[in-house]
């Protein structure tokens, strides 16, 4: 919509909402673009298309017939109780300011950009205590949504090119039944209509912007979900109790789901399929080493004893410099007028319930330039009640740094979410369960309002963005794009001692983060044994995924660093006695914490293609023999080669060569360790 399209809406939105109704033909008469209209079916049509940008805008517009003369249409923006607004208080609106906050606003397209608008429209203050407090998440953010999102809330079909798995690219045309957040990351799932039965699709691999085409035909399940889609195929799996051996104080967030001692070395598992039993020891190997079933022990030494051989020597880079790189998606999303006239409003109603605010503070909070709101400012300017004639404009003040509106009564008003921007806050509020500690209760009960504000029947069609994701990997989606083995960490492994030592570290951390306090931590360094203590000063909460981080000046290491919380194994006195500051130097040196300076190249196939989308690959190639090569820009050193391992043989590190090394070193270790020589107690 072009900028003349914004401002005939905000004019529109004006001289209806400034009025208790206006005549049809009134509007007309003086809407400039209606009235010098090349004819009156042009004038009909326009306005029909600015009823629905109004209506989807989140105003409560509605048209009547007069009560006199039924050939008489008149028009009003209702107001007070019938609008339709969302009601909460200012400590779930709060978390639902945070919650918004998970979203990239330049990549997630228009449901994410206008939910922060909407919310500011509300005219609630924050509580700044409680906003401080509340971690900062992180969500997978999409242009691709929004349409998803519709096409399940209509009932459509959407068209799209989606690449598979194995980097094939195909059209597919989907009738979505639910579109949810799993372990931080988008899926769609529903009836592919080529292929005539249900399908599960990671919405990062949908390449261009989906197109909704007609009405959906296939019976939609009563009840299903993205987590019942990625575990079918466990159904009639190999399984067993496995049991393991566990390094003390290590692999914490698998003690705490267990109840397990943080010293305790013997560890058994539930009944789960073997596949997920291999993932979770391949993900730690450095740590964990199964004991039994002796079969899958085999089976694991066979797969280390392969990914050390695939290292050794160096690297085959031929293939790599004759790929071809894959062009990006075809994704072309211009910029929404109704997204722009969304942030108009919002910013308006932000200022008129404050009566002035700083004009740093509206861009901060609304998260662009000064520059876009002395844009926005002057769109606002030259605009207003149009029944009244062009002197009854909106008045707006910003020349010494403080905002100041008038004569704009008519916007100052709270917008309605829609369905999809209801579900990107769901899941927005989904990224701060993990370590929402104490303000869980406020969590939930704004989960509660906003799902009730969504509509029972729409929410579950919507999909329960809200519920944490089963998943511990990012992966899940096989070549085909149906259902697949769901990856470690699929299924829940019990509980105990574990969630009050995790309830109780988080306490400590957001009171140190509420005082400005510091820490003593016992800390559980992911790459080098046993742990460190040490004084941290916390500065910020938050969670990428379904993991939580601390982000802390940490006196020992002398710079700040991002602790992960299930890391953490307990908070001592102050008087506590800290690590050697060479235990720190190890672990940041030799033991291959820190990040690869320059990225890394790697090679990948079938199941370890998920690597490239987890470490976000800024350039992938394909090979001619059906392989992709990613590179990843300074990927986490350690997160990468407990990847690569994990991956079983399906990716290889060609660049840098030391971390080749690292890998063999790691691989042949446990490879021995799973022997036929080790004990199994």
């Amino acid at each position: 919509m072009a900028a003349r399209g914004v401002e005939r809406l905000l004019n529109v939105i004006m001289t209806i909402g400034s009025r208790s109704r206006i005549d049809r033909a009134q509007l007309f008469d003086v809407i400039p673009d209606y009235a010098n209209a090349e004819s009156d079916d042009a004038a009909e049509k326009m306005f029909e298309r600015d009823k629905a940008a109004i209506l989807e805008l989140g105003l409560p517009l509605v048209s009547e017939r007069d009560t006199w003369d039924e050939s008489r249409v008149l028009y009003r923006i209702a107001g007070g109780e019938s609008t339709g607004a969302l009601d909460v208080t200012p400590q779930e609106y709060t978390v639902l300011l945070a919650a918004s906050r998970a979203w990239d606003d330049a990549a997630a397209g228009g449901a994410a950009r206008r939910v922060r608008s909407k919310l500011l429209s509300l005219g609630i203050e924050a509580d700044p205590d409680l906003l401080r407090r509340t971690p900062r998440g992180s969500l997978e953010s999409l242009p691709v949504l929004t349409p998803l999102l519709e096409a399940v809330t209509q009932s459509r079909r959407v068209q799209f090119s989606y690449r598979t798995a194995d980097g094939r690219l195909s059209d597919r045309t989907l009738e979505p039944w639910v579109v949810a957040v799993h372990e931080g990351r988008w899926y769609a799932w529903g009836h592919d209509v080529d292929r005539a039965e249900a399908r599960l699709f990671r919405a990062s691999r949908v390449e261009t912007y989906p197109r909704l085409k007609g009405r959906a035909t296939a019976d939609r399940p009563r009840h299903t979900s993205i987590a019942e889609a990625l575990e079918r195929a466990d159904a009639g799996a190999d399984t067993a109790r496995a049991v393991l051996d566990v390094e003390p104080f290590k692999a914490l967030a698998l003690r705490d789901q267990l109840g397990a001692p943080l010293e305790e070395r013997r560890i058994e598992l539930p009944e789960l399929p073997r596949t997920q039993v291999r993932r979770r020891v391949l993900a730690e190997t450095r740590w964990i080493t199964l004991l039994s079933p002796q079969p899958w022990r085999r089976e694991l030494a066979g797969v280390l004893t392969g990914v050390a051989r695939v290292h050794e020597g160096p690297a085959e880079l031929a293939a790599l410099e004759s790929a071809t790189p894959r062009s990006g998606p075809r994704i072309r999303v211009s910029p929404s007028g109704t997204d722009h006239l969304s942030r108009l409003i919002g910013e308006a109603s932000y200022v008129l319930s404050r009566g002035e605010v700083e004009l740093e503070q509206i861009a901060e909070e609304f998260a662009i330039s000064t520059e876009q709101v002395i844009t926005d400012l002057q769109v606002l300017f030259v605009c207003g009640d149009l029944g009244t004639g062009w002197e009854d404009l909106i008045e707006a003040e910003w020349d010494s740094g403080i905002v100041r509106v008038r004569n704009a009564d008519a916007l100052r008003r709270p917008l309605r979410l829609s369905a999809p921007e209801s579900t990107a806050l769901l899941a927005g509020l989904a990224t701060l369960d993990p370590a929402a500690g104490e303000e869980s209760e406020v969590v939930d009960s704004a989960r509660r309002k906003l799902s009730a504000h969504l509509g029972e029947e729409e929410r579950e069609e919507v999909g329960r963005a809200q519920e944490p994701a089963p998943s511990e990997q990012p992966s899940g989606v096989p070549d085909d794009g149906s259902a697949a083995p769901a990856p470690a960490g699929a299924h829940e492994v019990g509980g105990g001692t574990g969630a009050a030592r995790r309830q109780g570290v988080l306490r400590a951390v957001r009171e140190a983060l509420a005082e400005g306090d510091s820490l003593v931590i016992r800390y559980s360094p992911p790459t080098t044994p046993g742990t460190t203590v040490r004084v941290v000063r916390p500065l910020e909460l938050l969670t990428v995924g379904t993991r939580s981080y601390v982000r802390a000046h940490c006196e020992l290491a002398g710079e700040e660093r991002r602790f992960r919380l299930d890391r953490i194994v307990e908070v001592l006195p102050d008087d506590a006695a800290t690590s050697d500051p060479g235990s720190v130097s190890q672990e940041a040196g030799a033991s291959s914490s820190g990040r690869v300076a320059g990225g890394s190249w790697l090679r990948l196939q079938g199941g370890g293609r998920w690597i490239a989308e987890a470490f976000e690959a800024d350039e992938i190639r394909d090979g001619e023999s059906g392989e992709s090569f990613a590179h990843l820009p300074d990927p986490v050193r350690s997160a990468l080669v407990d990847a690569v391992i994990e991956a079983g043989g399906s990716a290889e590190v060609l660049e840098p060569a030391e971390l080749r090394d690292e890998i063999v070193t790691i691989s042949w270790g446990a490879a021995e360790r799973h022997g036929d020589g080790q004990s199994v107690g």
